[in-house]
């Protein structure tokens, strides 16, 4: 079935570091406005914000104190609306991301909620006394903050809250319907302001398992040169999940014309086509974290049997996400690519594979410059929870400092946090005060105002990308098959819709390819290549091609 969220090409903006107009170091919503224009010329259809409601910026944003407010580093309600306005004006469409798992412990309801026993809040939030003199199970926290428990005891009522990440970040209790009403209530809120969807942070660990049992595999105290292992599966996927995305679905999502996205832990396939199968009426698609994600390294091989998997979501009546990087992940072209001899090469093919495999597109700000992971000298130069949290157990357990930060160094979430790279001059036309985290020293050779100026550059490409995405309903819609599932460098396939036939040939290698492209293509027209005047047969390092046949 054809929808307008299916054919959208999303991009998406952390506010903290995208431009910055008042002088305070801080990316800001009149920041966004005054760059909608570059983002309708690189051809979006939807503006995916991270969380800009008012916080005490514990876990950048993802804890909020308030879900009806803007936060005021970012701007006023009435700055919210003008961008809202603005992005309509233009034909495009805007996404919040909505946390519903936790708070901040500044939220009003906590407050409340830790008052009293008696408070109408307290069930609000996942209280426990405490067993045998210590916390009521043996769950770890997701941060790796403190002694690692994900329980806080609160000395006012001589109890225990959970929390799976910060303990400045409470659990919610869903069990209770007085909360389902406000949440509800609150979300009916923002989308009779017009916004158009969420991108649902954590979704799948809304329901926690019934009697909050031990795990089976407890966080190991911080011994060794790793620290502590937590088990993430205890409140990912639990039974009574669907029904309650159902019943949201029901009293929210299904009553308007949106988009709703769910991040998804410990989700494959397999278990995915539950939420996002069409007649379930949960929500329209999940990001995975089977290849962005992975702390592993992801092969040609790995990539192409992750490709197929996800593709039988969309065989059954399901919807699928394309992302290579996000505000939790490295950057793509440090991560998948070579981001210095061939950073152009692979950055455009990497960009060939996102956009011309089945689902939703989702690009993160700056790669479409090709943006390059940092490489911080110090843990003082880095800002994100996970990171400083693991690189302080790590030390704790005897391991060298040097070496547990370079460990962190390429997954850490900070790569795709610094400030976007808008040109060579001072502070790389991010602000013209202190910027709130350390610029990449590489702003003087990769920034937008060289990108779109070069004939060759990275932004140029996603461009015509996009463009081509809007002129070919087969890159939306086309059915998928594999070639060449055995060979471990080249990745190819073909995309067919309605009488045409597309085939995508990339080397993803550092090293030229000779493939027997000559006769698969001998009907066909070469469309985009990331490389002029090549051999048919012959890949060089990280060049991408597609064919149409008619």
């Amino acid at each position: 079935m054809k929808k307008w969220w299916k054919e959208a090409v999303v991009y998406q903006i952390y506010t903290k570091s995208f431009l910055d107009t008042n002088g305070d170091g801080i990316g800001d919503l009149q920041g966004i406005i005054r760059k909608l224009d570059y983002i309708k010329e690189l051809g979006v259809d939807v503006i995916w914000l991270n969380p800009i409601y008012k916080s005490p910026d514990v876990d950048n944003g993802y804890d909020i104190s308030d879900y009806q407010s803007i936060d005021e580093r970012y701007g006023t309600m009435e700055d919210f609306k003008q961008l809202l306005n603005e992005v309509h004006k233009r034909d495009m469409k805007l996404i919040m991301d909505m946390v519903l798992n936790h708070t901040s412990d500044e939220h009003q309801w906590f407050v409340n909620s830790r008052s009293s026993k008696d408070s109408p809040y307290r069930d609000y939030y996942i209280w426990r006394e405490g067993k045998d003199g210590k916390e009521p199970n043996n769950w770890g926290n997701y941060f790796y903050e403190g002694k690692g428990s994900a329980w806080e005891y609160d000395e006012a009522t001589k109890e225990y809250y959970l929390h799976n990440y910060s303990k400045k970040m409470p659990d919610l209790n869903w069990d209770n319907e007085a909360l389902k009403e406000d949440m509800c209530r609150m979300m009916r809120w923002w989308l009779d302001l017009g916004v158009d969807g969420f991108r649902m942070d954590a979704i799948n660990r809304l329901v926690k398992p019934k009697g909050l049992p031990d795990s089976p595999n407890p966080p190991t105290p911080p011994v060794g040169v790793h620290g502590y292992v937590v088990d993430r599966t205890m409140c990912a996927n639990q039974p009574g999940i669907h029904e309650l995305l159902h019943e949201l679905n029901q009293r929210v999502f299904g009553k308007y014309d949106i988009m709703v996205v769910g991040e998804t832990g410990n989700v494959d396939a397999a278990i995915a086509i539950d939420y996002v199968k069409e007649e379930h009426e949960e929500i329209n698609m999940v990001f995975h974290f089977e290849i962005a994600k992975n702390p592993v390294l992801v092969t040609p091989l790995e990539y192409k049997d992750v490709q197929k998997r996800w593709y039988h979501v969309v065989e059954q009546h399901g919807w699928i996400t394309q992302y290579l990087s996000n505000h939790d992940t490295p950057r793509q072209v440090s991560r998948f690519g070579n981001d210095a001899e061939y950073r152009y090469e692979s950055a455009t093919m990497l960009a060939t594979l996102l956009h011309t495999h089945p689902g939703t597109v989702y690009i993160y700000q700056g790669e479409e410059l090709g943006m390059t992971n940092v490489d911080f000298p110090s843990i003082e130069y880095y800002n994100e929870k996970y990171t400083v949290g693991k690189y302080e157990t790590m030390v704790e357990s005897g391991k060298d400092p040097k070496e547990a930060l370079d460990s962190l160094k390429m997954m850490s979430r900070d790569n795709a946090r610094t400030p976007m790279q808008w040109n060579s001059g001072r502070e790389a036309g991010f602000t013209e005060g202190q910027p709130w985290m350390h610029l990449n020293p590489r702003y003087i050779e990769i920034n937008a105002e060289h990108e779109e100026n070069s004939k060759k550059s990275v932004l140029n490409y996603y461009k015509t990308l996009t463009s081509m995405r809007k002129q070919y309903p087969v890159m939306v819609y086309g059915t998928y098959e594999q070639l060449w599932q055995d060979d471990p460098e080249v990745i190819a396939y073909t995309r067919s819709y309605e009488g045409e036939k597309w085939l995508v040939a990339v080397n993803y290698s550092e090293k030229e390819r000779t493939v027997g492209l000559s006769e698969l293509v001998k009907e066909g027209e070469l469309l985009l290549s990331n490389y002029e005047n090549q051999e048919t047969d012959q890949l060089s390092p990280y060049e991408a091609r597609i064919y149409r046949f008619a």
